[in-house]
């Protein structure tokens, strides 16, 4: 930019204003708080009030706390009611108005924002003038305009421009602001995603302001936006509709920790800090799982590729049922109690009955224990010769001995799912009759491991989280001593569940999901191009077959790439048309400085030396850059030493996620991740060591922002030579 716009210094100091009158808004917040805690007495009722009120002005106070985040990111202009009349509202992240309730910004999910995303040449939504902000912290560096209809109201087209941020509504390029949206694309990562609020373009904001009800699947190839486009949702239908979903609540699910540390950020930069974010183990109470880094094939406890596949397959929810119906059995021989002068009896066929009607009466199998129990006291007592001797005085005089808890324990046992599971995966005999006209036995045996001492003592894998979630759901809570279900046991719903990296959930993992969504509402987002889940789909269709379908469910796709520079997306193409040859590649917007750079190593020994070497080399050309060296899970401790011994600072992405400037990444977590630099490492390997490992290698290939170094000491795949 060659000269500086000539409203800048009167956007300035409107933007000046904006933050006084947020400000204002902290300190009159903070003053009411302090009222409420000065008055800690009152009934029941008042103090419950007071502490509503109380949270209240905590989110509120969160909301007004931006850190280093824009506050205002634009402005339109549009025709006002009267003729030659102009109205003009400054877009920003969140809404602030002045002493006397009037609106200074204008929240960017609000109804009016919405022609600041979607206005185009064609369709320019009332539009006059579109104005987009360049801004650090809470300067003004930049301003870039767009004009709609050119000379109304007086507004020459080149009006107010800064030099080259002429791109109006109809430019080539077809994005919105595409000198402001190249400028945050270029700036460095700080380790953790951005929004990308001031930034959205049409196809984006499409996504994000559709309607809440039914299952939204969004297809988006890398650079896409995808995963920032369905957190900006989440912060826009909790926004429009903040009644109900602040009650029911949003639900985001990832991949990974490392993604989810990766993403944090971003919900609380947009005001929206109470959505929870999981990945689908945490979903699971009372249970311990493996490290990312432990959860891997070959690993000790950790499952084979054929055990994950078995444990993904639907089929797996009639093999539970089966286990926890065998579960549920009549007594093996007549049960004979002395009583007072005589005896009380059950015997097999009255125990059987009992169960049968047991089966019959309860869907989950811990609500029926209490009639079993009840039926059982009945049968003893009519066992007995004096009719005066009803179940209660049987009850009271035997309910502690061993005789009776074990024939309890063995004709309806109240379990856990870890205790079901524990059991059924620790006894080759439980496998193979759950798995009757299920699966076949080597299937079925797949899923053995050694027995546990205790069930605390497991360590499960991320596969067996839906199995217990499944176990969950049929056996359902344990009845407390007051013969009651806790609530708080009860799988929770929720109003609104994004779901990203969809694509690598099983059909055992969608279920969990699904279980947990309160009236259907989803929004799930993914790239088939990039399946490498131990049942990859084949197209959406598989996915949607196990997510809820009370509406017509709806496909959108993302076709532009924001993030990779083209040079690099040619060459990740080349795997993708090797990988997944009838999906097409998104159309990069940029072009990178430099193209890809492919580094042969001397030989394998010295793979690590020249992996040290590069890393070196792009530090160098990006100072300020976060990188990566994304390698197979199993080089990853060797390649540390190795940088190590060059005195490369770093961190390794499953305990230091992306906060170190160079981080050692596993290919493993590496999905959804963005860096400045990436070093891909041993090609060969990372299709070798994974089941779509020429997905994962497309996956590698395209976290680069800026740059991309290849080192190899093996073959390259075809693709790449």
């Amino acid at each position: 930019m060659t000269h500086q716009h000539p409203e800048l210094a009167d956007e300035q100091a409107y933007i000046d204003y904006a933050y006084e009158c947020l400000e204002s808004s902290r300190v009159a917040a903070w003053r009411l708080r302090e009222l409420t805690e000065a008055d800690l007495g009152g009934t029941y009722q008042a103090r419950f009030e007071r502490n509503a009120f109380d949270e209240a002005l905590i989110k509120r106070l969160t909301d007004l706390d931006l850190g280093d985040a824009a506050l205002v990111f634009g402005r339109i202009d549009r025709t006002g009611e009267l003729p030659d009349s102009l109205e003009t509202f400054h877009i920003g992240r969140l809404a602030v108005a002045d002493e006397d309730s009037e609106p200074v910004v204008v929240d960017w999910r609000a109804p009016v924002a919405e022609p600041f995303y979607r206005a185009t040449g064609r369709d320019a939504m009332g539009l006059v003038r579109r104005r987009h902000f360049a801004v650090e912290g809470q300067s003004l560096v930049g301003i870039e305009d767009e004009l709609f209809g050119v000379g109304h109201l007086g507004l020459g087209h080149d009006e107010g421009l800064d030099e080259g941020d002429q791109s109006g509504p109809d430019d080539s390029s077809g994005l919105r602001g595409y000198s402001t949206l190249l400028a945050a694309l270029e700036r460095g990562r700080t380790g953790t995603l951005g929004d990308i609020v001031a930034t959205i373009q049409g196809e984006q904001d499409e996504i994000i302001r559709s309607p809440q009800q039914g299952v939204l699947v969004v297809q988006g190839g890398p650079g896409t936006g995808k995963t920032v486009v369905a957190l900006h949702r989440a912060a826009y239908l909790l926004y429009t509709h903040r009644f109900p979903l602040e009650d029911q609540g949003v639900l985001v699910i990832g991949p990974n920790r490392v993604f989810l540390r990766y993403i944090e950020r971003v919900l609380p930069s947009l005001g929206e800090a109470g959505i929870e974010q999981v990945v689908l183990a945490d979903l699971v109470p009372g249970v311990q799982f493996l490290r990312a880094s432990e959860d891997v094939p070959g690993e000790p406890y950790a499952d084979s590729p054929t055990a994950a596949r078995v444990k993904g397959d639907v089929r797996m929810s009639d093999l539970i049922d089966q286990a926890i119906r065998t579960r549920q059995r009549a007594l093996r021989s007549k049960l004979v109690l002395p009583f007072r002068s005589g005896y009380v009896r059950l015997d097999v066929a009255e125990s059987e009955r009992i169960v049968k009607a047991a089966r019959r009466r309860f869907r989950r199998h811990n609500s029926g224990r209490k009639f079993i129990e009840n039926e059982l006291w009945r049968a003893l007592a009519e066992s007995y010769f004096d009719p005066e001797v009803g179940p209660g005085l049987v009850k009271d005089a035997l309910r502690g001995t061993p005789e009776i808890r074990e024939a309890l324990g063995w004709m309806w046992p109240v379990l856990t799912p870890a205790e079901l599971l524990h059991d059924l995966f620790g006894s080759k005999a439980l496998l193979k009759l759950a798995a009757q006209g299920v699966f076949d036995e080597s299937a079925a045996l797949a899923l053995f491991r050694p027995r546990s001492e205790t069930v605390d003592d497991v360590r499960w894998t991320s596969a067996d989280a839906a199995l217990l979630d499944d176990a969950r759901d049929v056996l359902g809570p344990k009845l407390g001593k007051d013969g009651k279900i806790d609530e708080l046991d009860e799988i929770r719903t929720y109003g609104q569940i994004v779901i990203d990296e969809v694509q690598d959930l099983t059909p055992m993992q969608l279920r969990m999901a699904t279980r947990r969504s309160l009236s259907g509402a989803m929004t799930i987002v993914g790239d088939l191009a990039q399946a490498t889940g131990p049942l990859a789909p084949r197209d959406w269709e598989d996915v949607l077959a196990h997510l809820p379908d009370r509406r017509p469910p709806r496909v959108i796709g993302l076709s532009v790439g924001y993030r990779i520079p083209g040079q690099i997306m040619e060459l990740a193409n080349k795997v993708m048309a090797v990988a997944t040859p009838s999906l097409r590649a998104p159309q990069s917007v940029r072009v990178g400085d430099v193209g890809p750079l492919i580094v042969r190593a001397e030989s394998y020994q010295q793979l690590g030396v020249t992996v040290a070497f590069e890393v070196q080399s792009m530090m160098e050309s990006l100072p300020n850059g976060s990188l990566g060296i994304i390698a197979p899970d199993s080089m990853i401790p060797d390649l540390s030493e190795h940088l190590t011994a060059a005195g490369i600072n770093h961190g390794t992405a499953t305990t230091t996620g992306l906060d170190k400037g160079v981080t050692l990444v596993p290919v493993s977590v590496i999905k959804g991740l963005e860096l400045d630099g990436v070093v891909v490492v041993e090609p060969a390997r990372i299709v070798s060591d994974t089941e779509h490992g020429m997905r994962s290698l497309y996956v590698a290939l395209t976290r680069p922002t800026q740059r991309l170094t290849v080192v190899h000491a093996a073959e390259l795949p075809p693709p790449l030579r």
